[in-house]
């Protein structure tokens, strides 16, 4: 069973190899994982239920993530630039691995340190940093987007939270125009 979820992990089935004490071995596959995080995602792929079909090939996927990344082999969304040539990739990691090989440029992040987020338009590549202004962009020109309709029910469920003297009021949800822009 193939799987491509997450960081890369090494395989057991070689002769040389025997994994330390502190590394977690899929029991179908054999593929050996640093974290326990990891092993537990991977796990999915061997799942014969799959929760998230693609809707351009039927494809099935547990992990959201996962049929993000596949879906943008069939729209082509490429929303990672690299700023030296012309290339795109679908995701970041791609893009670094292509900075480091290509242009010899190598990421500095601390241990644990986050990458900026950038927030992607599935319907049509549109990217930003800012996450009001990518829901602007969505409002604006995919109103029936599922991201959109993610977006709204979170809303409410973090307002349902919240005694009635306490509910945030999100601007982005008052009117159906930008009229503050």
């Amino acid at each position: 069973v193939g799987c491509n979820t997450g960081p890369p992990f090494y395989s057991c089935r070689g002769l040389n190899c025997s994994p330390s004490s502190g590394d977690f071995v899929c029991q179908v596959c054999h593929k050996v994982f640093p974290l326990q995080r990891m092993l537990t995602r991977h796990l999915k792929c061997h799942s014969l239920v799959k929760r998230h079909p693609c809707r351009y090939c039927g494809k099935g996927f547990n992990d959201t993530f996962d049929l993000k990344r596949h879906m943008r082999t069939h729209t082509g969304i490429r929303p990672y630039k690299c700023e030296l040539c012309e290339k795109a990739f679908t995701q970041r990691c791609s893009l670094e691995s292509h900075m480091r090989k290509i242009h010899g440029v190598q990421q500095q992040y601390a241990y644990r340190q986050r990458r900026s987020k950038i927030f992607v338009c599935e319907d049509c590549g549109f990217t930003s940093s800012r996450p009001d202004e990518y829901f602007l962009h969505m409002r604006q020109c995919h109103p029936g987007s599922p991201a959109l309709r993610r977006y709204y029910r979170r809303q409410a469920q973090d307002n349902d939270s919240f005694s009635p003297t306490e509910r945030k009021v999100n601007p982005y949800l008052l009117y159906s125009r930008p009229y503050y822009m």
